[in-house]
């Protein structure tokens, strides 16, 4: 059976980044975010996330967060330009979600008024996986 974070187990109706990052388009045209499972096994066991708060505007690519690991901090970007609209209260008081369930209970945030086509220009699960190998 394959690792689970191995990038050969993503799922393919997910949008990816660069920088690790996965993109799940809800109804609405909000979108929910998180870490892959490449990026939470690269950091190591996640100890703390910190997010954006509900309300703020933000730009794709800009930092937003920090997921801070035993291994390093990372920064948390935005894959898409959006407001806030929800952000995951339970990583506060469990972290290790991002750890544990990175495309499930351990998403981070998501985003209200991304334009039209813009989830669909990012990664497809073929080619975030060209990037990781």
């Amino acid at each position: 059976m394959a690792d689970a974070t191995s990038p050969a187990e993503l799922p393919a109706d997910l949008r990816y980044t660069a920088e690790h990052e996965w993109v799940r388009a809800l109804d609405g045209g909000a979108v929910r975010i998180g870490i892959t499972a490449f990026a939470q096994d690269a950091l190591g066991d996640v100890v703390f996330v910190q997010l954006p708060e509900t309300g703020t505007s933000v730009d794709a690519g800009t930092s937003i967060g920090e997921v801070e690991s035993t291994k390093s901090v990372s920064e948390v970007y935005a894959p898409l330009t959006g407001t806030v609209r929800a952000v995951n209260d339970a990583l506060e008081a469990t972290p290790e979600l991002v750890n544990s369930d990175p495309y499930g209970e351990g998403w981070m945030f998501e985003l209200e008024g991304v334009e039209a086509g813009a989830v669909e220009a990012l990664l497809d699960a073929d080619g975030y996986r060209a990037t990781t190998g």
